[in-house]
């Protein structure tokens, strides 16, 4: 009904531009050369995602006080952002960008404000919001946003945590075994000092917004070996939270005589973030490389110690513009080490923070243009090698090669110090030294074994520096590999069966543990006979799965909660935060250590079995599906317009969790479910044209397109639409 609709142009628009929908809703744009290409992206960006670009950029801004609501939870959000200041020093990047790529991003700009400009009226235009250009230092900031929010902050969150911890009094040796701290180079004294500020409730304001969470990621490739075309093969699934419309993704096909891809890219962002060419594929995960680190400054009447002198701050002041409530100037305080936590004018030992891509930006578009002349895979490892921020690529190409490049400004240290734990501000030994050159982080290229994955695990292997200290676990990975190895010749079925496994290694090694114990106890009870029949899947209709979750929160409660963290703080971390769910793998380590300094009280087998029964008491026998649910709300609205609306959805099964390939996390933060899952799933089989997809949502943001929740039914059974060029 809707196939090869066209999309009417204003004028003017580039000469030769034309846009239609194919029966997906995905635009088929069509021009001339790059440029304007991407003219007619930001022109169909601006069109179905207007509402997300502009929220995005107004929080980025931190002005949701001036220019939405004037609340209490937004000036802290407000505050939250330009302490980080990514708006206001974006124009510091200008000049650092080439011609042709300004000339590239200038295009999406002006096809943007195209398009909100034929948008009169809109939601957020009914709330008095008014439609500002949309500028190169917007792509800026929207890509430090995309790259920080919950990914490198999660790195910082932790950092902050274990400090908590050691002030809390648990000792260092316990929790070396969960962070990666040598005990040895830690100050604990210095620890001890530290005055933190209230961050967490900060933190849960921001997620009551419009910024969607990221988190995880698989992608593979393997050669032509291991293929039924003998052409090598890509797939990619991102991890984000899906449970907020619209997706964070935009599909798009681009045309032109100098250049033509197809994929996904992020609205307000150039170009196309994963996707393929005619001669290449590309796909991208999270890399989990620290880029943040924390100095102590000792600090004292505004300035701080630096060796034996004392220095002042460099200070900065950030005015926030309230509609209904006065005006609010803050002072931010500045040096070499990032933004101070706090105000010097007390003798203090405060922390400042530093990201290494806070800065940066004209680098990462100057190579995402450059992606776009890659005739090969070596060159667009290349390419993708000098962006800043964290990332893993897999790439293959239509010659048979596949490689892989992690990216990112990995800071060069002092020898014996990892970046996890605070260093001591006045000791110029602790300064940074620069950055890694992208050779010297992970990377291969055509390995022995025809097949590579990155699912967020531990990479270092790969590298001549170690720039991942706080990895996520490694069961996706080991688990997809096997999967690939296990048959010989894969196609696109196979790989779109893989993203939707949801068999767990993690809770096959707790098993293979806990049910030789309970028939040594004699433990004979139904709830044990579901265990040793399960196969191990979080499928939908599977009891055991949430038999084992129960257990394994009593198990984490059993072992960590005592005096120091109290059963109330760890369910918080589990219930209430990423932690359990970004370095759960950290903390199984010890649960599966029969010699864990954190079984002092009672063996490893006593602990299985308390927890055990404590689950059996209270498992209900429903299964994963009743329990695991979650809808799909609306980014603005937030789920406050009545079910009739047709805003959000009805209720939704989620399969998975949080240790299977088709990941299935739901938990409960800022007094809302999230869920994180895979936003899109790609497959490109380089023996063929076209590129198979699907995503949670669909292209439009608008609840009365029929591109509003289009692609929801394909994306909960991993059905993929063929898109063709």
């Amino acid at each position: 009904m809707f196939k090869n609709q066209v999309i009417s142009l204003p004028s003017p628009c580039p000469k030769g531009l034309s846009i239609t929908r194919d029966d997906a809703g995905v635009p088929h744009i069509q021009a001339n050369n790059r440029v304007d290409l991407n003219w007619g992206l930001g022109y169909c960006h601006a069109l179905d995602r207007g509402m997300q670009l502009q929220l995005m950029r107004v929080i980025g801004q931190g002005r949701l006080c001036e220019l939405l609501d004037d609340s209490d939870d937004n000036f802290a959000i407000d505050v939250f952002f330009r302490r980080m200041n990514w708006s206001y020093n974006a124009h510091k990047e200008l000049d650092k960008l080439n011609s042709e790529t300004r000339e590239w991003c200038q295009a999406l700009c002006d096809g943007i404000n195209a398009g909100l400009a034929q948008k009169k009226l809109s939601v957020l235009s009914l709330m008095g919001l008014k439609a500002e250009p949309w500028r190169i230092t917007d792509i800026i900031l929207c890509m430090r946003m995309t790259s920080y929010l919950t990914l490198a902050q999660s790195q910082a969150e932790v950092e902050k945590l274990f400090i908590e911890l050691a002030q809390s009094g648990i000792s260092m040796e316990l929790l070396a075994e969960i962070f990666p701290i040598d005990t040895n180079e830690i100050d604990t004294d210095l620890l001890q000092k530290i005055t933190l500020s209230e961050r967490i409730p900060v933190l849960e304001k921001l997620w009551q917004s419009a910024a969607h969470r990221s988190m995880a990621s698989n992608n593979w490739v393997v050669s032509g070996s291991h293929t039924q075309s003998g052409a090598a093969m890509l797939a990619n699934d991102p991890h984000l939270e899906v449970n907020r419309l619209p997706n964070v993704f935009y599909e798009a096909v681009l045309n032109s005589p100098e250049y033509a891809g197809m994929g996904f890219g992020i609205p307000g962002l150039p170009g196309l973030l994963i996707g393929r060419t005619a001669d290449i594929s590309w796909g991208t995960t999270y890399a989990f490389m620290d880029t943040v680190d924390h100095w102590v400054e000792h600090c004292k009447d505004g300035k701080f110690r630096r060796g034996k002198s004392w220095r002042r701050f460099d200070t900065r002041e950030e005015l926030i513009k309230r509609k209904k409530s006065a005006d609010q100037s803050i002072t931010f305080y500045e040096n070499l080490h990032g933004v101070l936590d706090g105000s010097p004018d007390e003798e203090s030992y405060l922390l400042c923070s530093a990201w290494s891509m806070a800065q940066t930006g004209a680098t990462s578009l100057n190579a995402s243009y450059s992606l776009s002349h890659a005739g090969n895979a070596e060159q667009a490892l290349e390419s993708l090698g000098k962006i800043e921020s964290a990332w893993n690529w897999v790439v293959c190409d239509t010659q048979g090669n596949i490689g892989y490049q992690m990216s990112g400004l990995a800071p060069k240290r002092k020898e014996s110090w990892n970046g996890f734990s605070p260093a001591p501000g006045w000791d110029k030994d602790y300064d940074w030294r620069g950055f890694h050159s992208p050779k010297d982080l992970p990377r291969c290229f055509n390995p022995e074994s025809g097949i590579i994955v990155t699912a967020n695990e531990d990479r270092n292997h790969l590298g001549k520096v170690s720039s991942i200290n706080m990895p996520m676990g490694d069961y996706r990975a080991k688990r997809i590999e096997d999967l690939l190895r296990a048959q010989d010749q894969h196609e696109v079925s196979s790989f779109a069966r893989i993203q939707m496994d949801t068999y767990s290694l993690q809770a096959e090694a707790y098993t293979a543990l806990l049910m030789p114990w309970l028939k040594e106890e004699n433990v004979d009870s139904a709830a044990a006979k579901i265990l040793e029949v399960w196969d191990f899947r979080y499928d939908a209709h599977s009891p055991a799965a949430v038999l084992f979750e129960v257990f394994y929160r009593e198990l984490r409660d059993e072992v960590f909660a005592h005096e120091q963290l109290p059963k109330a703080a760890l369910k918080h971390l589990s219930d209430k935060t990423g932690l359990f769910i970004d370095f759960y793998q950290n903390f199984d380590r010890c649960l599966l250590n029969p010699d864990s300094g954190w079984y002092a009280e009672k063996s490893q087998k006593q602990a299985f079995i308390n927890a055990f029964h404590r689950a059996v008491g209270q498992f209900d026998h429903h299964d994963w599906g009743h329990i695991n649910t979650f809808r799909f709300t609306n980014i603005l609205f937030q789920g406050k317009l009545p079910e009739w609306t047709g805003v959000d959805s009805a209720e939704q099964t989620m399969i998975g969790g949080r240790a299977t390939p088709h990941q299935g996390q739901i938990y409960e933060s800022a007094g809302r479910k999230t869920s994180f899952a895979a936003a899109i799933r790609m497959v490109a089989d380089m023996k063929e044209s076209v590129l198979h997809t699907c995503m949670a949502g669909g292209p439009s943001e608008q609840r009365f397109s029929p591109w509003y929740r289009s692609e929801v039914e394909n994306w909960k059974t991993g059905r993929l639409k063929v898109t063709k060029p």
